[in-house]
């Protein structure tokens, strides 16, 4: 996603935006950063012979950890117990059992879950988002985390100061006023932080965790644009203006400490005051049957996130369904999606026909060619502004989260998704994406060949810019 790009006070920032500059001049004092070579995940690592699993006992046994795996038909490419050791060798993350892992849709039906949880909070709420509007919503958030501070409950936030660039700063004194620690990531001013500034480099997480039990993950800012819900399974007319598609979850059980120590690790990170103490790693029990990876992403890691959808496209056997807001992906990604198709996997991808980035959007249709040639089936969701970013790979391996399919996600932000394994949870995902196909409309080759000339130029001058999108 563009810098600064993403709902401002309920309006799209629009590709007249003034934040265009500042691919020139993060190129003149950055230089080029470069997603690495992935060819040695084609030849067999030294993966373990089974993959790590933990729970909240502790690391469970091969036997036990087999046994919680999905079920691979005996044509897979990899069974599930290779793919998943190959995984691990990759990003380094093991897998964690017991957990409850539930879908959520949309803006309303998300914000109305993390209200709840947070307003039930007794020790802590911490708080990582890259919107966070003064609005009705964001006011109305802001005064139930005031509340609770007041309470006695802790609330840590980090926000992005680009992402918060249109909010003012009386909104975020207010909070701090009644005790909320506030963590502003990367100021936008160089003098905030001499020698360290890296204004490119963003905080684009939505991350939620109340009292180190219960978090939240996905693609949900804190913003009004998001109250207005997509059509997703339903007949019914939008009420006024052009709603949002979205997804989130929610965790409970033993992962929840994942997601607690990524947002206490960015804080560190910050070198800034610490959060005052708490008890944010209570004792985790098993709270359901999903077994799960939390995966993260930051400039200079080790590019989890990347190496993940890579795996799995690339030992994908039947299927990839991608649902992707920002679909600007680097060389290897698209090879990894041709060649899945080329060898008969059906392979689908929802891209949006409402952008909140013009560019963007123009950028995604340079790549229409290239894929429907292939066999890759392209469609357009209609009348809602795509925002979600997910996947289901074989009915059995689904991620949600805040990462597009760009070198914006991959590159420079900090950015998390969570690894769902089970078909049980890769059925809610294939029929989520049925449902949102029913709301979409398919791309075909001829007719795309005979687009105007001026719509491919469009399309060939965002995709100059694709490394900054």
């Amino acid at each position: 996603m563009m810098i600064g790009s993403g709902p401002r006070s309920g309006q799209a920032w629009n590709h007249g935006s003034p934040w265009l500059w500042l691919p020139v001049l993060c190129l003149l004092a950055f230089g080029c950063a470069r997603l690495p070579d992935l060819n040695y995940l084609k030849v067999p690592l030294n993966e373990p012979l089974a993959p790590r699993m933990v729970n909240g006992n502790g690391v469970l046994s091969e036997k036990a950890s087999s046994s919680l795996l999905p079920h691979q038909p005996g044509h897979a490419r990899l069974d599930a117990k290779a793919s998943a050791a190959l995984e691990e060798a990759a990003t380094g993350r093991p897998l964690i059992a017991g957990n409850k892992v539930t879908l959520l849709f949309d803006g309303p039906s998300t914000i109305a879950a993390m209200t709840a949880a947070a307003s039930a909070a007794r020790d802590t709420i911490n708080l990582e988002t890259y919107i966070f509007d003064q609005d009705a919503l964001g006011l109305a958030f802001a005064d139930m985390l005031i509340s609770k501070q007041r309470e006695g409950v802790q609330v840590n936030i980090i926000y992005d100061c680009v992402g918060t660039l249109g909010t003012p700063q009386a909104f975020f004194d207010r909070m701090q006023q009644a005790g909320v620690r506030l963590l502003p990531f990367q100021p936008v001013s160089p003098m905030h932080r001499l020698g360290r500034w890296r204004i490119n480099n963003r905080d684009h997480r939505k991350i939620l965790v109340v009292d180190g039990e219960v978090g939240f993950v996905g693609g949900v800012n804190i913003a009004s644009a998001y109250s207005r819900s997509s059509l997703f399974r339903s007949h019914a007319k939008p009420a006024s203006g052009v709603g949002w598609r979205d997804t989130h979850l929610q965790i409970e059980g033993p992962a929840v400490a994942a997601l607690q120590w990524m947002f206490l690790d960015n804080w560190a990170s910050q070198k800034e005051e610490s959060p005052p103490e708490r008890d944010y790693f209570p004792r985790l029990t098993d709270q359901g049957d999903k077994v799960v990876r939390v995966l993260r992403s930051q400039p200079g890691s080790n590019r989890e996130i990347f190496k993940a959808y890579y795996l799995a496209i690339q030992g994908a056997t039947k299927s990839v369904h991608i649902t992707a807001a920002y679909f600007v992906p680097d060389v290897q990604i698209m090879k990894a999606l041709v060649e899945a198709a080329r060898r008969g996997v059906e392979v689908k991808v929802i891209l949006p026909s409402v952008s909140d980035s013009w560019l963007n959007s123009q950028a995604a249709h340079s790549y229409y060619l290239q894929m429907l040639e292939a066999g890759i089936q392209v469609f357009e969701l209609k009348t809602a502004v795509l925002h979600a970013k997910t996947a289901v790979i074989d009915g059995s391996w689904s991620t949600v989260g805040s990462t597009n399919l760009d070198m914006r996600s991959f590159l420079h932000n900090k950015e998390v998704n969570v690894v769902v394994l089970g078909d049980a949870f890769g059925h809610d995902m294939e029929t989520a994406f049925r449902d949102d196909l029913k709301d979409s409309t398919e791309i075909h080759l001829e007719s795309w060949k005979r687009r105007p000339k001026l719509q491919k130029f469009k399309e060939w001058l965002a995709r100059l810019l694709a490394y900054w999108l």
